[in-house]
């Protein structure tokens, strides 16, 4: 169960969670992965969801049993950030999950400090399209992270800046990964999704619409 009371800072994800851009990383590691001669599944995309880059290339790479240079690893991980690039183009506020303008609103109006906590380097592109950056507080995300999740970094630094200690924050996340960092971040935590992929979260819910009335 979730001590609202306590909260005083929420912390998103952003990917799957504010923004359905999910299918696009999903479309351009499956282009990427096909290229490799390897037939990457919604199954292998739940196992990426959360982690960097540069550690999802290492898998599919594992996947399709294929070795790569280090050199050739770059080049592979800037193709696959072109083409999730040139799908986001199309991104607008109308991309935003269900619940997640209210949500943020709420949050705004009763004084709890907002965060980004994301392992996406293109958060600041995103939330810009979606025109959602006014409501941040402090934006975390794979550009000032050195460690991924289950990593807690990306979240403590998060409450740092926010300058709120973690037992006091709350993490929305639809990953594993997410919910693990979370976890060892001391913070609660609540799972966007299906409850089978988010083990460990304090509460799991379908949309953030269901939270608004929490606060």
């Amino acid at each position: 169960m979730i001590n609202y009371t306590t909260v005083k800072a929420v912390i998103f994800d952003l990917d799957g969670v504010l923004v359905d851009t999910a299918i696009y990383h999903f479309q351009a590691w499956h282009r990427l992965a096909e290229d490799l001669g390897y037939s990457f599944s919604i199954v292998d995309n739940e196992q990426l969801k959360g982690v960097s880059r540069i550690e999802s290339l290492e898998l599919i790479l594992k996947w399709a049993g294929v070795e790569k240079s280090e050199a050739e690893k770059a080049d592979l991980l800037v193709l696959k950030n072109q083409w999730y690039l040139e799908l986001i183009e199309q991104l607008s506020p109308d991309h935003l999950l269900s619940g997640s303008l209210e949500l943020l609103k709420k949050l705004q109006e009763k004084g709890i400090k907002i965060g980004l906590g994301s392992a996406s380097k293109n958060a600041m592109g995103i939330l810009e399209k979606t025109g959602i950056i006014p409501y941040f507080d402090a934006l975390i995300d794979g550009n000032v992270v050195q460690l991924s999740k289950p990593n807690p970094e990306v979240f403590l630094k998060g409450a740092k800046v926010l300058e709120i200690v973690p037992a006091h924050c709350l993490v929305l996340e639809d990953a594993q990964a997410g919910i693990d960092a979370a976890r060892a971040a001391g913070m609660q935590v609540i799972g966007v999704g299906l409850e089978e992929h988010l083990k460990g979260a304090d509460l799991v819910v379908a949309d953030l619409g269901t939270l608004v009335d929490k606060f």
